[in-house]
């Protein structure tokens, strides 16, 4: 088999083999093939794109490369979440919880945030001692004991995906269904789960734009979960502003220890619970997704599900005091509010601003190599549609540097869109793929 022979059948549009599939990513995994083959071969499949059988084999050849978790051991059907990225995106420290708290096996790989996405280890890295270095026994143990474990993503775990993407990051050929799709894919299936909820990002601080392209992922993503037989659902949801009200580590840790005490923005819990619901009638503890939600909106009422996150902190070696106090978690030097220059009504908030925002604040790294302020970052007073009058809070900036916060103020003022009338709402749920 020679990779000259299977770039010029892709440049001409023909369909790959399982076998020409398999021979591309074990021998580009292992160096044997150089990056300008492959370079090469995924502009082809940019170009002329790949089918859902071929898009499910480069799916698995890279599940295939590295290890795959063996969650066996782990009683229960294990129902993993993944987000496409976006900026607040709190769930997965708010849904765990509630899930694991109705005795859902909660086994979950995470990574940490680059850019002005957060990462759900840095977020939870708020916590005084809390470490996602833990061994994958202990891993399964606490699944087993708990219902929750989070850890970092290992090295080898889809090896081929890490080396595809910094590939595909350098040569323009990230923007392409197949190609996000079996990369988004083989992270979750080596993680071992049986089933898996996807929260499809789509708007202005998203990566996928449009309702056309956020569909199309999202059925791809559905369609490679349900050929490689596992349970997949694909909930469509927007990130045209910020999902809740904070933005930054140690605020969005308080934000939804709020919202599991019955007191968090509506947006993030009616997100929780439609992404919830799902997994729940995954895990076949309910029927339907409406009893799924009443389960959910039990273990909060209840306070289960925040003693379920009580629990997961302390056996990661974090301070659970820090749960019932939130004023013990980081806090910044200076909380600084940005005012309005004009009145109305919001419009629009640009989503992907507020998160680079946050960033410059020390929130996030522009490279692997930066280091995290867990304190610092945005908590937003006005949301799309909020009536806003002239002199009113917009936003809080919560800064540990004093030099960023005239810039930062500057830039969130920008950030918001104000209108004379009110516009129409954007739906928060745009879809459900099953």
């Amino acid at each position: 088999m020679k990779m000259t022979d299977i770039i010029s059948k892709k440049r001409e549009g023909m369909e790959l083999t399982t076998e020409e599939i398999n021979f591309v990513v074990e021998n580009y995994t292992r160096g044997s093939i150089p990056d300008y083959q492959v370079s090469a071969l995924l502009m082809a499949i940019c170009f002329q794109k790949m089918n859902m059988r071929e898009t499910s084999d480069l799916t698995m050849a890279m599940v295939n490369s590295g290890d795959i978790l063996d969650l066996s051991n782990i009683e229960g059907i294990k129902v993993d979440k993944h987000s496409t990225g976006g900026v607040g995106d709190t769930t997965t420290l708010v849904l765990t919880p509630m899930v694991a708290a109705l005795g859902i096996p909660v086994a979950k790989m995470s990574g940490r945030g680059l850019g002005h996405t957060g990462g759900t280890i840095d977020k939870l890295e708020s916590f005084e001692g809390f470490s996602v270095e833990i061994s994958e026994e202990q891993f399964m143990s606490n699944v087993n004991n708990n219902k929750i474990a989070i850890m970092g993503q290992t090295a080898d775990l889809a090896p081929a995906d890490k080396k595809l993407y910094a590939l595909r990051d350098v040569t323009a050929t990230v923007e392409n269904i197949s190609l996000i799709s079996s990369s988004i894919m083989s992270k979750k299936i080596a993680a071992g789960a049986n089933a898996i909820v996807l929260d499809v990002k789509i708007g202005d601080g998203a990566f996928m734009k449009s309702f056309e392209s956020a569909k199309e992922l999202a059925e791809a993503m559905v369609s490679i979960g349900k050929n490689v037989n596992r349970n997949t659902v694909a909930v469509i949801s927007d990130m045209d502003q910020p999902l809740g009200l904070a933005v930054g580590n140690a605020l969005e840790i308080k934000e939804a220890i709020d919202t599991l005490n019955g007191a968090g923005p509506k947006d993030l819990l009616e997100l929780c619970l439609t992404l919830g619901s799902n997994m729940v009638v995954l895990a076949r503890k309910a029927e339907t997704v409406e009893d799924a939600r009443q389960m959910l909106l039990k273990v909060i009422e209840d306070k289960s599900a925040l003693n379920k996150l009580k629990e997961f902190v302390a056996s990661q070696g974090g301070n659970p005091e820090q749960v019932e106090n939130t004023e013990l978690l980081p806090k910044a030097k200076y909380v600084v509010e940005v005012k309005s220059e004009e009145e109305g009504y919001v419009s629009k908030i640009d989503s992907e601003h507020i998160g680079l925002i946050a960033m410059e604040l020390g929130a996030g790294r522009a490279t692997k190599e930066d280091t995290i302020d867990l304190a610092v970052g945005i908590v937003l007073n006005k949301k799309r549609g909020d009536k806003v009058s002239k002199g009113e809070t917009l936003a809080y900036i919560h800064a540990n540097d004093e030099s960023k916060i005239k810039r930062a103020e500057k830039s969130i003022i920008e950030s918001y869109h104000i209108a004379k009338e009110k516009s129409e709402d954007i739906p928060l749920i745009y879809g459900v793929i099953k």
